[in-house]
């Protein structure tokens, strides 16, 4: 394990990692604008091995029923991985791999890896999740809260989905598929095609996260930050739409931010 913080640069970007404080991404800075809200809770953490909301915080697994803490009462939210010290298994000036065993209360053994690799333009971010053991449902994505404001400027969010996924009072998807609606949103899309979201701070900067997964959650109700969360299933997919990381065929998803100075 390593608490020491690891800073990767390119060009005039810089990205600053934190394997102590869940394998997040602390910062990124694009001609010293940071990018990235400040904080121990934010800047942007894996999501794995479940992403938004578990309802009621249980899962099944064929007969198995799982039961996972309610960190979002009533519901589990977000996986566990954001919460531990992840491993660094390698650094160069431009890119780190981190590690994490999934172990208790996640009840399945298996191992993540997330490759975060820096250039000039671009931040990739690379996550998988392998057993050598049992088969279990699991999903992967990335939870960043990109500043709403740059240079006192506000971010316009730019994006053609497919799809909505209804939201019931309970936050979490009801099943059912609607067109999309105006924002504010704390909302999930399908993007068949891929996420595609761009992000624009008018005169400053325009930032575009995709992806080739298909499900994106964005979060914009809150004054400080915007979230664009690029993801392998909607929320609750653990019961609804399992992805099984098997000995054979671990679950892999990558999302990139490119930018473009305006």
């Amino acid at each position: 394990m390593s608490n020491e913080d690891i800073t990767l640069s390119a060009g005039d970007a810089e990205a600053t990692l934190a394997p102590g404080n869940g394998g997040r991404v602390t910062g990124l800075r694009v001609g010293g604008t940071e990018l990235l809200r400040q904080g121990d809770r934010f800047g942007c953490f894996p999501m794995v091995p479940w992403c938004g909301r578990i309802r009621d915080g249980r899962f099944r697994d064929g007969a198995a029923e799982h039961q996972m803490p309610l960190n979002a009462a009533p519901h589990a939210i977000h996986g566990t991985a954001r919460d531990a010290a992840w491993s660094v298994a390698r650094t160069a000036a431009d890119e780190a791999v981190l590690t994490y065993d999934l172990t208790e209360p996640w009840p399945y053994p298996g191992r993540v890896t997330q490759v975060v690799a820096l250039t000039p333009d671009a931040l990739t971010l690379t996550m998988s999740v392998e057993t050598y053991q049992s088969s279990f449902p699991a999903q992967l994505g990335w939870h960043p809260w990109f500043n709403r404001t740059l240079g006192g400027t506000g971010v316009e969010i730019d994006f053609a989905p497919a799809w909505q996924e209804e939201r019931g009072d309970d936050h979490l998807p009801t099943g059912n598929r609607t067109d999309p609606g105006p924002g504010p949103w704390d909302d999930c899309f399908g993007m068949p095609d891929g996420v595609d979201v761009t992000l624009t701070w008018p005169g400053v900067l325009r930032l575009k996260v995709t992806s080739p997964e298909r499900w994106v959650v964005v979060y914009d109700e809150q004054e400080a930050a915007v979230c664009v969360e690029p993801q392998t299933g909607p929320p609750n997919g653990l019961n609804t739409a399992p992805r099984l990381v098997t000995p054979l065929e671990p679950l892999e998803a990558t999302t990139t931010w490119s930018w473009t100075r305006l």
